[in-house]
């Protein structure tokens, strides 16, 4: 699997960085499942988009972790696609399910490595985890699960399988550093210990396969 250089500053710069690198996938339509703000809609334009969330500035509003199913018919979108999102779902495999159902072709789907976040942290003893930890009142959104790369690579590999769809491409982004940094990290962590480490994203892109 390649890794990809990328520097999220921002959610809109995440949504440009979507835009851009899967131009080809998005041409039809995308429904944009946990859009929150939307970002994307100024991006591609309203008659090629559909943003689904509970808050923000959906166009339609809904609470995926409670809802059975997405409000639409089988097949209804070319392109469906949860970027950053399923993390915060207790229901992350069946809204996997039904992104595929409601999908007549493309599934795009990115998931954080929570072990790179959470390493200096816990190495230090000090400092906080975004979306976990324990405050003092219930937060509204939160992560639900803790997984590596690698870990997300299997569930991404797993549900291809599950669902009958090919995997178009998979990749990692992490932050763009030195070559010497680079090239340090990967002869003290080689393999998958460098992917868990320091690999911030995984992306998959997944193909209905004919009937």
């Amino acid at each position: 699997m390649h890794i990809e250089k990328a520097d999220f500053g921002s959610r809109n710069a995440r949504s440009e960085f979507v835009a851009q690198r899967f131009k080809p996938y998005l041409a039809s339509g995308v429904l944009d499942v946990g859009c929150y703000e939307a970002p994307l809609r100024q991006i591609l334009g309203k008659a090629h988009y559909t943003g689904i969330d509970f808050v923000g500035d959906p166009d339609v509003f809904l609470n995926l972790e409670t809802c059975d199913a997405l409000p639409y018919k089988d097949g209804d979108f070319a392109c469906v696609m949860a970027i950053e999102v399923l993390e915060h779902l207790e229901n992350l495999h069946s809204m996997f399910a039904q992104m595929a159902r409601v999908s007549n072709r493309y599934i795009i789907m990115s998931l954080p490595n929570c072990w790179r976040d959470a390493r200096r942290p816990i190495e230090r003893g000090k400092g906080k985890i975004g979306h976990y930890g324990l405050p003092a009142t219930r937060p509204d959104d939160r992560h639900k699960w803790f997984f590596s790369f690698n870990q997300a690579a299997e569930f991404a590999q797993a549900q291809a399988e599950l669902h009958n769809l090919s995997v178009v491409e998979m990749f990692g982004t992490e932050m763009p550093k030195s070559t010497a940094l680079h090239h340090l990290r990967k002869m003290r962590f080689p393999g998958k210990r460098y992917n868990n480490r320091y690999v911030q994203t995984l992306w998959s892109v997944f193909e209905k396969k004919p009937v």
